[in-house]
């Protein structure tokens, strides 16, 4: 597939969801209550990261898919697998590095690609165990993301009526745990303030103005929100984002910009990985989006 197809296709997809209300990085959830949500690449075990984990929820939602494993027509021949006859791969994209010009005045450049990979509810003759994992009780997962948050040492202040991140001042201001509907939502909201932390100038220094110009916002609170659904997927949180009053403005910014949602989505992964490193180390993902 071109890549100009595939903008056009993923976008169209995703504005016409929207439309309806619906955000498609949150309902995975509302699909499977048990085991990991987060894509991952069956033949090596890592996860899949920028606009290939909208894709890839879609996907299995569609076709009612209940593990979110995937690998490529050569991996499965490499298990001694063979996809069912029939079936049709999804399109992904990943992003391989080139070094272009001459002696020392080469430098590093993206080159985006797309390729096929099947979900393991399509591959038959798998022998690895292909059981769910078992989701942790819930005040595991909470105590999780409360050590998450923790160890990224930003500053919390509890209190008041409106979560937010203030950059002047460099803190998150967070309402009582009890002024919400649920623990989990709580938790949600907490993740996606700590997307807008982890943009600031001294750490991943989020500048969107050059890419988006007067839409810099609204992309802004696009990839706060899906840094907090990638990261609530990571770490079993369920959740409602803090996406009601920005439809309209994502809608309006996908439909300027067919790509926007593939920046948004690949600076969201890089934003959750420099989060999780605090406690992690190193991530690093199977592909990445532009």
């Amino acid at each position: 597939m071109k890549l100009a197809n595939l903008y056009e296709q993923v976008t169209t997809k995703i504005v016409a969801e929207l439309e309806t209300g619906a955000v498609p990085w949150t309902r995975p959830w509302k699909y499977q209550r048990t085991g990991s949500i987060m894509s991952q690449n069956f033949a090596t075990g890592r996860p899949y990261s920028g606009i290939n984990i909208p894709i890839l929820w879609g996907e299995a939602i569609a076709k009612a898919y209940d593990r979110h494993q995937w690998l490529t027509f050569r991996q499965a021949q490499g298990l001694k697998a063979t996809i069912r006859k029939g079936e049709h791969g999804t399109v992904v994209v990943f992003t391989k590095k080139l070094r272009v010009g001459e002696e020392d005045e080469t430098k590093l450049v993206s080159m985006l690609r797309t390729y096929s990979v099947f979900n393991v509810a399509q591959v038959d003759g798998l022998t690895e165990d292909l059981a769910k994992p078992e989701a942790l009780p819930e005040i595991d997962r909470m105590a999780g993301v409360d050590a998450f948050v923790g160890a990224t040492k930003a500053e919390i202040r509890t209190g008041g009526n409106q979560p937010m991140y203030v950059p002047s001042q460099d803190f998150i201001a967070m309402p009582a745990l009890g002024q919400f509907r649920d623990a989990n939502n709580f938790y949600a909201t907490l993740l996606h303030e700590c997307g807008h932390w982890s943009g600031a100038e001294k750490r991943l220094n989020r500048d969107l103005k050059n890419r988006f110009g007067t839409n810099a916002y609204a992309a802004e609170e696009l990839i706060a929100e899906l840094t907090a659904a990638f990261l609530c997927a990571h770490l079993g949180i369920e959740g409602e984002l803090r996406h009601a009053g920005y439809i309209a403005d994502w809608i309006q910014l996908l439909k300027d910009d067919d790509r926007a949602i593939f920046t948004a989505a690949s600076k969201a992964s890089q934003a959750a990985d420099f989060l999780r490193a605090f406690s992690e180390g190193d991530v690093h993902a199977e592909t990445e989006g532009i």
